[in-house]
């Protein structure tokens, strides 16, 4: 099909599965939302989709996100209920990169004089500074940023 490079050509029973999902029951507003996405861009039975524009508008949504569904659909293997049932992400507590050690040494250094040619410290350089003197393994400036609000200490 030379208007869309990625087409979507739905059974009868995925089609019907779609349009039961988006009509019964209450449903999270995402789910529906990729449901329809999937729905419009439908080609079986001769059926000449919108553009993922005007999907975009019906369905109110950004062309990204309609993009990102048909995108889905092929990568999952044509699996609707994949699509529209998004698989969750585990939940529980991330492993802290910043312990109290790699802490204290992020304040010992902010409290020592700048590097030459700086009139102070930024959080890009205590950033590589930690890096640098391996203290840990890796860290952005965004983490110095927060470790350092935590403690009320700033760079302002």
């Amino acid at each position: 099909m030379p208007y869309a490079k990625r087409t979507i050509s739905l059974t009868a029973k995925q089609r019907e599965y779609l349009l039961d999902f988006i009509s019964r029951g209450v449903r999270p507003v995402q789910a529906v939302k990729r449901a329809r996405i999937l729905l419009e861009s439908d080609i079986s039975g001769g059926r000449i989709p919108p553009k993922e524009l005007a999907i975009a508008e019906m369905v109110d949504v950004s062309v990204p996100t309609v993009k990102s569904v048909k995108k889905s659909f092929h990568n999952l293997g044509r699996d609707v209920e994949a699509v529209v049932n998004r698989k969750q992400r585990e939940k529980g507590p991330r492993e802290t990169k910043i312990t109290g050690d790699v802490e204290a040494h992020l304040i010992a250094l902010y409290c020592s004089p700048a590097p030459e040619g700086y009139a102070r410290w930024t959080v890009r350089l205590l950033a590589e500074k930690m890096v640098e003197l391996s203290y840990i393994d890796e860290i952005s400036a965004m983490s110095v940023s927060r470790t350092l609000k935590k403690t009320r200490l700033s760079l302002t």
